[in-house]
């Protein structure tokens, strides 16, 4: 951390009925320039979920504390999109060997996401580098410290990217030949095996990038060499890599988290048509349990930042984590209700940290109900768009989720909307019908190049 049936007939005379139409929403705070996420279809995407994780298993229990369960309770709640954490030293324990049972567990979880509908983006996750520091990511056979010193912070577990032996361990994997090609060809290993996966929508290169800082830099000049001399040549590696397996997946490249701090990526261009900016929305003093505070001007500053690079190279955004540590305390209603707004303005989609059973980070309790406040991710939204001019806004404080578009021309007719548990009133108007499904969602069906509005009221 630091996504009915109806007969043909029903539908024809549907779409002959006039019906009433709505003024198309305008969203004046939108950020211009960045480009939507879009399916193989050509429609417009919008993702909304979780991520979904078991840092406790290894080996041969690894991906174990991962159940059906949590995609089918995600998905009750209208979440379409999961960001699934696979470790390296799991996928290849030794050198060249990759462990055929935990392809199969990583396979096992994509079909529970694809029977319910559920988009994943598969996250080559490391924390603190990985097991030679104690946690999780690259493996030991892999890591390479030069004797440097490593002291562990067990209160502050983020301070250990700063030890001199994780961020030499970093230097060699961006340097080191034979490092660069055992992470390509771990890469041409998950994407091979995973590419025809229905439920597959991408994968996310590697989790919280570090690196090694040079003496008199400060902390954001590091950050911005690193991104633009070490990570962007990796990224364009492992995108290449990734290609050779699958031509039609997102590859999800993320910045140093010192974008949290405010500061603007260093990350050049990634040569590949389908890429993803994923960034994470964390705030260090949150981070460290604090409360939100509404007029420090963090999530102005953050999205200041975050929207530089997409809007430069054209690329779309999906910010792939982000949630306090504590939830409970008495501004984090309003930090919800803010987060969601902005995310709103420039994501493509989110997932939050983390879909668990429990407290802290937890996205619900044991019971499998929302922790406090959490359940202000839960709003109506599209999940695609099968048209151009695509504008969508929510009113949290109305419960009024509104959606234009222009139907495509030829070729798909069906838009999805997911909308949360409870009471909700969907409407059409110009040329479109809309039919309930029992999974919460909605799909609407347009006549080809006609102009639509959606209106959705909490009841």
């Amino acid at each position: 951390m630091l996504r009915a049936s109806l007969t043909a007939a029903a539908v024809v005379a549907a779409l002959l009925v006039p019906a009433t139409a709505h003024a198309s929403p305008k969203t004046p705070e939108a950020e211009p320039g960045i480009p939507p996420l879009t399916d193989r279809q050509g429609r417009v995407l919008t993702l909304r979920g979780w991520n979904i994780e078991d840092k406790t298993h290894r080996g041969e229990e690894a991906l174990t504390g991962i159940t059906e369960r949590h995609l089918r309770d995600m998905r009750a709640e209208g979440f379409d999109f999961a960001r699934l954490l696979v470790f390296w030293d799991d996928l290849e324990p030794r050198p060249g060997q990759y462990s055929r049972s935990y392809l199969h567990r990583i396979g096992r979880i994509l079909n529970w996401a694809d029977r319910y509908g559920v988009k994943v983006v598969i996250d080559a996750h490391q924390d603190v580098f990985g097991p030679a520091f104690g946690h999780r990511g690259i493996p030991e056979w892999a890591t390479r410290t030069d004797g440097l010193p490593f002291t562990a912070h067990p209160d502050d577990w983020f301070a250990e990217y700063f030890e001199p032996a994780v961020q030499r361990a970093f230097t060699h994997l961006y340097e080191d030949r034979d490092l660069r090609a055992a992470q390509v060809r771990m890469w041409r290993v998950l994407a091979a095996r995973f590419a025809r996966h229905p439920a597959v929508l991408g994968y996310d290169l590697i989790n919280e990038p570090m690196g090694e800082a040079r003496p008199g830099e400060d902390l954001a000049t590091a950050a911005r060499r690193v991104e633009r001399d070490q990570l962007t040549p990796m990224y364009n590696r492992l995108a290449d890599a990734v290609r050779s397996a699958d031509r039609d997946a997102w590859v999800f490249v993320e910045p140093t988290p010192i974008v949290g701090e405010g500061v603007p990526t260093g990350l050049g261009r990634v040569d590949d048509p389908r890429v993803v900016y994923a960034p994470h929305f964390y705030d260090s003093a949150m981070e460290a349990g604090s409360d939100y505070d509404p007029g420090a001007g963090w999530i102005e500053a953050y999205q200041r930042a975050v929207t530089a690079y997409p809007k430069r190279y054209r690329v779309p955004v999906v910010v792939g984590e982000w949630g306090p540590l504590d939830s409970t305390l008495p501004h984090m209603n309003r930090f919800y209700r803010d987060a969601m707004a902005s995310l709103g303005r420039y994501a493509a989609g989110w997932a939050g940290y983390v879909w668990c059973y429990g407290g802290g980070y937890c996205a619900v309790d044991d019971t499998g109900a929302f922790r406090p406040n959490k359940e202000l991710t839960a709003e109506p939204y599209a999940e695609s768009v099968a048209g151009t001019d695509v504008s969508a806004a929510y009113d949290a404080g109305r419960g009024v989720y509104r959606l234009a578009y222009r139907a495509f021309p030829r070729g798909s007719r069906v838009s999805v909307l997911s909308v949360p548990p409870g009471a909700w009133r969907i409407r059409a108007g110009g040329r479109a019908a809309v039919v309930r499904g029992p999974d919460g969602r909605a799909r609407v069906l347009a006549v080809p190049g006609s102009r639509v509005t959606v209106t959705v009221e909490r009841g």
